[in-house]
């Protein structure tokens, strides 16, 4: 880095406090850089799960200059790289020995219990890990997430790096789907310690454009899910409309035109369109091929609910402790919040 060189060759910084300035300010740099400019805890990245998103994924990250390590229950996804390469491993816990940092992507909670903490998992080793960070990227529900953050934090690290004095878990699931995991424009959305999102954010840049700081361990996930519940409303709407439209005798490209300059606008019009022939490089207009599947949707959105009837179990045991105050003000907190918490739990 500039600065700090120019600062280092002045007198002003000593190596290992020009060393400390390159991390801090890091994250704050642009895409772009070369793989002598990573950060050398940031430097070995194992991915897990090479599908229709993780494979865009760490092809990025190759693109960026960073030393993968993959590994894929599927041989077909291996081979793609491993005929560029790229080293592969046949367990998770054989990619934890060669990795400064882990980043999965798989299709659900049990997927990614098995990969953590399943038979040559990426904990099979829990008492000396390799890895100082663990990125999930998959879509799982929050309580997984919080879990498998704890599980880890209470491991050792075989060797000490950056700031971290035990292994540290972040939940980042992601949103734009295959075209933006190929193109390397993703949104990030992080759950964790903050320090870790902020070390980490020069691997988010080098698959996103954007990555959005959500809170506390788990927050990453329940973001995700709430996103998809909105898409997924949206697209049942967009295309129920669009059927709708065409017996009618509208065709697509006209009312997509309407949609997409009216209040019907969204993403499942103007940047996912589910019509086939109206936009180019989205799954319907390849035969549906390589979108994201109705089943893991299915999934997702099933979450929400569960998550609900949390809410709705934890307000309930508000409202009692609250019944039990009767100050002025713990009145005037509880009635409005109260009525608000009545029309979510009886819609």
């Amino acid at each position: 880095m500039a600065i700090a060189s120019r600062l280092r060759a002045r007198g002003v910084l000593s190596r290992c406090e020009s060393s400390n300035l390159r991390s801090l300010l890091w994250p704050f740099l642009n895409r772009g850089f070369s793989s002598s400019s990573i950060p050398f805890h940031l430097e070995r990245v194992g991915f897990i799960g090479l599908g229709n998103m993780g494979f865009h994924m760490a092809s990025n990250l190759i693109t960026a200059g960073y030393k993968i390590t993959v590994h894929d229950i599927n041989y077909d996804a291996l081979k793609k790289f491993s005929d560029k390469g790229i080293p592969t491993k046949e367990t998770p816990c054989e990619v934890a020995e060669s990795s400064d940092v882990i980043i999965t992507m798989l299709p659900s909670s049990s997927n990614v219990l098995d990969v953590y903490t399943g038979q040559n998992g990426l904990l099979h080793c829990r008492s000396h890990l390799s890895p100082w960070l663990f990125i999930d990227s998959s879509t799982i529900d929050p309580q997984t997430s919080r879990i498998l953050s704890t599980n880890i934090s209470k491991c050792l690290l075989k060797e000490k790096k950056g700031f971290a004095d035990n292994p540290l878990m972040l939940d980042a699931p992601v949103s734009g789907g295959v075209p933006a995991a190929e193109a390397g424009t993703l949104t990030f959305m992080v759950g964790g310690l903050e320090e870790a999102y902020l070390a980490a954010k020069p691997l988010f840049l080098s698959m996103g454009k954007q990555t959005i700081y959500c809170g506390s361990s788990g927050n990453g996930a329940a973001a995700k899910i709430c996103n998809n519940l909105a898409m997924a409303v949206s697209m049942l709407g967009v295309s129920e409309a669009f059927v709708l439209g065409q017996h009618l005798g509208i065709t697509a490209s006209t009312l997509t035109k309407i949609f997409n300059s009216s209040s019907a606008r969204c993403w499942s019009s103007d940047s996912y369109n589910p019509v086939p022939g109206v936009m180019e490089g989205v799954p319907s207009s390849r035969n549906y091929d390589g979108g994201f599947a109705s089943k893991l949707m299915e999934r997702s959105v099933s979450s929400a609910p569960l998550l609900l009837k949390h809410v709705i179990f934890t307000w309930n045991c508000v409202r009692r402790a609250m019944t039990l105050r009767t100050s002025p003000v713990s009145s005037a907190i509880f009635t409005p919040v109260s009525i608000g918490m009545n029309y979510i739990i009886h819609t």
